[in-house]
């Protein structure tokens, strides 16, 4: 009998109950992760949408920071939404904004809220690549765009008007929109099947 992975969603900010449901929901098992040792028992994390900067601080405070970004340098499966592609990117555009820094692992470069601010947030259907089906309704929140995908990096998706808005990079999956909050639990399924093929 097959072992069921355990995906841990980061859960010191940001949308977390959304992914555990949609992962539950995908027949994953998902746990919070708070604190390196919940980390280490996982097989696969979630960075959902949130405020990457604050994200970044907590995990830092809580003693997370180098502990993920070496369990994604060795190869631990990750998918991000909005905010955690932000925190998976390994380059960020700031616009002026304090981020620095960032977890890493994606060949790719980010530009932060590029598609406005809160009151810009909107939806569109976007087919994804890898998803069967209708295109996924995405609804993008202070989204991030990929301004730059690097030769590692695979983009998966674009708006209606070409921006990259998901990409996957070997065992890392990111997405500028939030599936989680839809309904539609295909994106999460995916990544559920990554971590499968990645044993």
């Amino acid at each position: 009998m097959t072992r069921t992975p355990t995906i841990g969603v980061f859960a010191l900010q940001g949308d977390t109950r959304e992914h555990l449901a949609a992962l539950t929901a995908a027949g994953c098992r998902a746990v919070p992760v708070r604190r390196p040792e919940e980390l280490d028992a996982v097989d696969a994390l979630v960075l959902p949408g949130g405020e990457s900067t604050t994200m970044i601080k907590l995990a830092r405070t809580f003693d997370l920071l180098d502990p993920l970004r070496k369990r994604i340098a060795d190869g631990m499966p990750a998918y991000g939404s909005c905010a955690g592609m932000i925190l998976l990117a390994d380059r960020i555009d700031t616009g002026g904004s304090p981020l620095a820094e960032t977890i890493g692992g994606l060949d790719i470069t980010v530009r932060r809220n590029a598609f406005g601010r809160q009151v810009d947030s909107f939806e569109e259907d976007v087919p994804i690549d890898g998803i069967e089906g209708e295109p996924v309704r995405a609804v993008f929140i202070r989204a991030p765009w990929v301004q730059q995908v690097g030769p590692a990096a695979t983009p998966l998706a674009h708006t209606r008007d070409g921006h990259v808005v998901a990409v996957r990079q070997g065992p890392l999956l990111a997405t500028s929109f939030h599936p989680e909050v839809t309904g539609d639990g295909r994106v999460h399924a995916y990544f559920c099947r990554m971590i499968a093929r990645a044993g």
